[in-house]
């Protein structure tokens, strides 16, 4: 394996790490919260009490997937598609740590180790850029 299959590879996993624990802490802290509320309060109706938790996880299951796609990308994929990938998850990586970033004004290590994975990622797809 070389370098770029290292980096690429290496962002997948503090991408997919990032998912497992910002989930944890989403169900924790947000999901949990709103199911109790939604339960006291009588105006909530199902199908919003069904929509705002998956709602939630949205970015967790997308952050998580991406880790498990630049992992592939750096194990099969070459040229085009490599490149492609790591388009493709850097701007959910990079959205990621920008809404981190000024959500918390940098308080939260969140987009300190999206901004790891999206050196990594440029270092992973760089090779593919010429």
């Amino acid at each position: 394996m070389n370098w770029q299959n290292a980096a690429l590879a290496m962002a997948g996993v503090i991408g997919s790490g990032v998912a497992v624990v910002h989930g944890v802490l989403v169900q924790r802290l947000m999901v949990k919260p709103f199911e109790e509320f939604a339960l006291a309060d009588g105006r909530i109706g199902p199908s919003i009490r069904r929509l705002v938790p998956l709602l939630l996880h949205f970015s967790t299951i997308s952050w998580f997937l991406g880790g498990f796609a630049l992992i592939a990308a750096a194990r099969w994929l070459e040229g085009d598609a490599r490149l492609a990938t790591g388009v493709f998850v850097g701007g959910l990586y990079l959205f990621g740590a920008i809404g981190n970033l000024w959500g918390t004004r940098g308080l939260h290590p969140g987009w300190m180790l999206m901004a790891v994975a999206l050196v990594l990622i440029a270092f992973g797809i760089s090779k593919s850029l010429y």
